[in-house]
């Protein structure tokens, strides 16, 4: 037998959600004036989008109680971003040539 899940009403992991967003928001200038002509900033980039784009839909979206296949895609709407930085990045003429209409 499988219970239901219900969203949740308790306003904690929204706001430690929703802290760790603004972190990561005002972190990113930080990191970019710190690391400037660092090789691997663009790979941190990625995976703060990568990150702040999964504490969206796991706490403000809440994808775990959607059906499966709405939560597949949403999880492919979330790497695009990140993805699609990385290819820009380690392959960007021809990637773009690949992009352009």
């Amino acid at each position: 037998m499988t219970t239901k899940q219900t969203p949740s009403s308790s306003i904690t992991p929204l706001f430690y959600a929703w802290s760790a967003l603004v972190g990561l928001t005002l972190l990113s200038p930080f990191l970019g004036q710190w690391l400037h002509g660092a090789a691997w900033l663009q790979l941190l980039v990625a995976a703060i989008i990568g990150v702040k784009g999964w504490l969206i839909a796991h706490h403000f979206i809440e994808t775990e109680l959607a059906h499966p296949f709405i939560r597949r895609v949403m999880g492919a709407f979330i790497a695009f971003t990140p993805i699609a930085l990385l290819l820009t990045i380690f392959w960007g003429r021809q990637f773009a040539s690949w992009a352009t209409l």
